[in-house]
């Protein structure tokens, strides 16, 4: 199946199942690789990150974590078929682990943070062989990280410490880590362990959850959405006057 290409960025048009499907069949198969959620602040941040747009570009999968993404594919030939959200990926990948006794790895956040995140993905999920670690290390000790992950037996790491550390983490360490898959979703460890708050579907459905988490985090949130969306409607409307015209 072709990739969708959406301004600077090229998207695999799976849904969540469908993603879950790809992740776990390539593990079957002994190919390793990562995935990539990219949302509107993302996309615009590959447009000025010439090594982000590298690295997102040899993804073995790439999402669409965005409403906006979704709406803009549907004016093309082969629309996205739905948001795919790292959170969402969490469970749906802790629960297929589950299920095939593959190992889960999740780290990022405080010790505290992802702790709570590991109980509960635990208890939601019998059975669920899970590791976990915190995302407050230093550079110069990422190789004993990775190692650590490496003899732990993983699977599926998943990586929350914000991007690009996240990307530049997984990239560095990539064959010291012997993961068969890996993927960074960001602050998604900081809903799942219940400090932040999500946007109800309906929120989400028309596309504000963006302003759902600027309410909750205003300091850190306001410039970087007033940059990125400004960007990303005026990049929308000149790409969509120039297919017009042509």
């Amino acid at each position: 199946m072709h990739r969708v290409k959406l301004l600077n960025g090229e998207f695999d048009p799976f849904t969540l199942r469908q993603t879950v499907d790809a992740v776990f069949s390539m593990l079957r198969e002994g190919q390793r690789g990562w995935l990539c959620t990219v949302n509107v602040a993302i996309l615009m941040m590959m447009r000025s990150d010439a090594w982000l747009q590298t690295f997102v570009q040899r993804a073995a999968l790439v999402v669409a974590d965005g409403q906006p993404l979704i709406w803009y594919s549907a004016r093309g030939k082969q629309p996205l078929p739905e948001r795919v959200t790292g959170v969402d990926l969490i469970d749906a990948l802790c629960g297929r682990a589950a299920q095939e006794r593959k190992c889960v790895y999740v780290l990022g956040a405080t010790p505290d943070v992802i702790q709570k995140v590991a109980d509960k993905l635990r208890d939601r999920y019998a059975g669920l062989r899970l590791e976990s670690g915190d995302g407050y290390f230093k550079h110069q000790d990422a190789a004993a990280r990775a190692d650590r992950i490496r003899t732990s037996g993983t699977d599926i790491l998943i990586v929350g410490m914000g991007v690009p550390r996240q990307e530049k983490f997984i990239e560095e360490q990539w064959d010291r880590l012997g993961v068969g898959f890996a993927i960074g979703v960001g602050g998604s460890f900081d809903v799942l362990a219940g400090l932040r708050s999500r946007a109800p579907v309906w929120i989400q459905q028309i596309g504000m959850e963006w302003l759902f988490r600027l309410v909750q985090e205003p300091r850190r949130l306001l410039r970087r959405y007033l940059v990125t969306n400004s960007q990303f409607i005026w990049l929308v409307c000149r790409a969509l006057f120039q297919n017009k015209r042509a």
